[in-house]
């Protein structure tokens, strides 16, 4: 690596390194150069003309240094990133060019449209209108801090109030995986989120409600004509997701072995529903039912058979377990809005629809049933997810076993 020092008319010092060779593209018409930073460009922005690809030797200047001790030492301590590989050059690019024109449009293909569109909304409304102007490459930790507390006070739509704690550590989440990407793409040196505080959730975010055995069964018995009971069922009975048990075809259901495989699952995406993979590796899995599930199963059959024979050409056959009068598809939100009426009808404690999936886990846990076939069940990523979500269900479990273990030591010294 070269590099060279000198002094400006002003009197300050700059140096001008070498730092290899760039990719790049040359204007066959008027033969401007432009270097590739992320993606190419599809023509010549300047007059229009055709760009053709090409490699060429790249220089970098930095000025300002007050003397030539300074400029050589950053220049030392540049040429050392060069040659390390960790260099990147000194962009102009704003936060919300980055955002919008490259890391939205690179990450689309490879999530779950869900989380692309809770992304898009956190860039739109909360990250692009506030700080997208400052450049990416001076972002710091106390701009972003600034941002977070002016969400706080003024964050929502009407600019009069504020967003929730849970809503603004979101949105950290996604500007932290964005700048994370900056730096792998080699974008910036640094990811300033790493020094932002985010403000902390009390309890945790969501609150976890579930209900008891009576609670559940009373529950389940209430509604097993409703529609959608077979729905509440299924779910309470293997802690599958909404979005799982909505998604699942016939063709996973094997009422004779008593299992069904877990494979996809629908997700809802503004107004439209989308076919996605489930949520973790593990998410696909293949769960036993108990009997009273697979009668359950039976009934929504024949209920479907019925609604089939009733529509006639009007029928739309989408192979799904659940599904509306006419076999179309439930969307998830309807699903869950049917299910709050189901609650307050049968006037049981209030619970969302997911809470369904964590009683299931925390009546297993509480039954002895050993945390990693819960986990199996759940679909979870690992083991430790599930202790740590239903921790509240593991001292019921601990004061049993020392129950077991007393009763093991003393019977065996009275014999």
């Amino acid at each position: 690596m070269q590099g060279h020092i000198r002094k400006r008319s002003k009197g300050s010092w700059e140096y001008i390194i070498d730092i290899g060779p760039h990719p790049a593209q040359r204007c066959s018409a008027c033969h401007r150069r432009f270097w590739v930073e992320r993606r190419p460009k599809g023509e010549c922005p300047k007059c229009g003309g055709r760009l053709t690809e090409t490699e060429e030797r790249r220089r970098q200047t930095k000025a300002g240094f007050a003397t030539r001790k300074e400029a050589q030492v950053a220049m030392n301590k540049t040429l050392v990133a060069v040659e390390e590989h960790t260099y990147v050059a000194p962009t102009h690019l704003s936060l919300r060019n980055y955002l919008t024109n490259e890391w939205l449009p690179a990450i689309e293909s490879t999530i779950r449209a869900s989380t692309f569109r809770s992304y898009k909304q956190h860039v739109e409304c909360h990250i692009c209108p506030h700080i997208g102007s400052v450049q990416m490459q001076k972002l710091s930790g106390s701009a972003i801090n600034a941002l977070y507390a002016k969400l706080a006070v003024s964050g929502k739509r009407d600019a009069k109030t504020g967003l929730s704690a849970l809503s603004i550590r979101h949105t950290h989440a996604t500007l932290h995986r964005a700048l994370k990407d900056a730096v792998r793409w080699e974008r910036t040196t640094r990811n300033p989120a790493d020094a932002a505080d985010p403000p902390r959730v009390a309890g945790g975010g969501h609150e976890m409600k579930t209900w008891d055995a009576r609670q559940l069964a009373a529950f389940l018995t209430a509604t097993r004509s409703d529609r959608l009971g077979g729905l509440w069922h299924l779910l309470a009975m293997t802690g599958m997701r909404r979005g799982e048990a909505l998604g699942l075809p016939w063709e996973d259901v094997d009422l004779e072995a008593g299992r069904i495989s877990v494979r996809r699952a629908l997700i809802p995406n503004g107004k439209v529903v989308v076919v996605s993979e489930p949520k973790t590796a593990r998410g696909r899995r293949s769960i036993a039912l108990d009997p009273e599930t697979i009668l359950v199963l039976r009934e929504q059959a024949a209920r479907q058979l019925s609604d089939q024979q009733r529509k006639g050409n009007e029928w739309r056959d989408t192979g799904l377990v659940f599904t509306k009068e006419d076999g179309e598809a439930w969307h998830p939100e309807v699903a869950s809005r049917f299910f709050r009426q189901a609650v307050r009808r049968v006037a049981l404690p209030t619970i969302r629809l997911h809470d369904l999936r964590h009683t299931h886990a925390t009546l297993a846990l509480r039954a002895g049933i050993h945390p990693k076939v819960v986990s199996e069940r759940l679909g979870h990523a690992t083991i430790s997810i599930t202790l740590d979500t239903y921790s509240h269900a593991i001292p019921a479990m601990q004061e049993e076993a020392a129950a077991r273990i007393a009763e093991l030591v003393f019977s065996c010294d009275t014999a």
